[in-house]
């Protein structure tokens, strides 16, 4: 396995009691038959305690937990080429901050494959399987695929991928090899905290949409442009979670404002049940804050990118602290991308970066 996180194995103590009678070869026969023993059977009563169930209010175990979002993630450029000359310390400097949380996760744009033929769109992204070790590395314990670049390289690459999650250990949601798999959660226990993790997107290739949507018999991406499946998915997770959280790639492109159909799709998913609903595409970090008891981030901006410079490459790390359903708090720790790989501002230039982003919230609706 190569993620951080490790179960804990039950072990079974089996006892056996064993009891055995021997007689004695040497003793003397007699010609008289001794009557057989008397044996009383006493009966006895079991008493069965009563059943206790339970119930889990809305702050799960009380233990806190702290999650850990950084947002759209590749292997192009530089960052492919350090990927290839020094997988296990490409990470070394934005590492610890990740290692931090109790949960990290990134958006994974980019199928995971060398082999297949790029679909015709401007832009494809591909990146070897020992991604998923560098990034379990630094702290990452899973990932989101459900992107307009999940499925790159047609249906070698899809099966590549699909291949990836399977075989390799690190969990990734988002895609599947039907809508079942695609939609289903990943589920770990933190601190006695059921934790629900969906993957799903909602920024899809017109020419591509039919090919790309998981279906009970196709292999593909969850989509989040079918509303009613999402929700279903928010719905069928939350009887059984302490916290559910919806990972998305939503949003229009350089905006640094959610679009109407972000802001409609939160609303739902808070209905629905979700706690925590983070996600990015538009390249630029969008608001954050809370709607109602549920906590939304709009746009986590690049995170492992090969931007040059500019608005592109002003990114951080969200950490939400969550207590069950509770939203404890959340911080932002901005960072910049430099060499495709983000580092955190101190002194000032982190001052300033932070007032900026707490200022993207004033056009979300959400409130502190």
């Amino acid at each position: 396995m190569w993620t951080r996180r490790s179960l804990a194995a039950g072990a079974v103590l089996l006892a056996l009691v064993a009891g055995a009678c021997s007689g004695d070869d040497d003793a003397a026969s007699s010609d008289t038959t001794a009557p057989a023993p008397t044996t009383t059977v006493v009966p006895t009563t079991t008493t069965v305690p009563p059943t206790t169930t339970t119930t889990r209010g809305p702050r799960g175990s009380g233990e806190a937990v702290t999650i850990a979002f950084g947002g759209d993630t590749h292997f192009e450029g530089v960052v492919g080429q350090k990927l290839g000359n020094d997988p296990t310390g490409m990470f070394a400097a934005i590492a610890p901050a990740l290692s931090a949380a109790d949960l990290t996760m990134l958006n994974l744009e980019t199928a995971i494959t060398e082999r297949g033929i790029p679909e015709p769109k401007t832009y494809t992204f591909r990146t070897p399987v020992s991604a998923l070790p560098a990034l379990a590395g630094a702290g990452v314990d899973v990932v989101s695929m459900a992107n307009n670049h999940g499925m790159d390289f047609g249906a070698e690459g899809l099966e590549d991928s699909l291949v990836a999650k399977e075989t390799s250990g690190f969990p990734i949601v988002g895609i599947g090899r039907t809508a079942a798999d695609a939609y289903a959660p990943y589920r770990v226990d933190i601190k006695g905290q059921r934790i629900a993790i969906i993957g799903a997107t909602q920024v899809l290739d017109a020419s591509l949409e039919s090919r790309w949507t998981a279906t009970d018999t196709q292999a593909g991406l969850a989509s989040a442009k079918h509303v009613e499946r999402l929700v279903a998915a928010v719905v069928e997770a939350r009887p059984t979670s302490d916290t559910v959280i919806v990972f998305l790639h939503w949003g229009i492109e350089e905006q640094t404002c959610p679009s109407g159909a972000q802001t409609d799709l939160a609303r739902r998913l808070a209905d629905a049940g979700a706690d925590v609903i983070v996600g990015g595409h538009a390249h630029r970090r969008q608001g954050a804050g809370r709607l109602g008891n549920a906590f939304v981030a709009y746009g986590l901006g690049n995170f492992i990118w090969y931007s040059p410079g500019g608005p592109g490459a002003q990114t951080g790390i969200l950490t939400v602290t969550v207590t069950g359903r509770e939203i404890d708090s959340y911080t932002w720790q901005p960072a910049v991308i430099r060499d495709g790989i983000p580092g955190l501002l101190d002194g000032q230039a982190a001052t300033d970066a932070l007032a900026e982003w707490e200022g993207l919230r004033g056009c979300t609706g959400l409130t502190p």
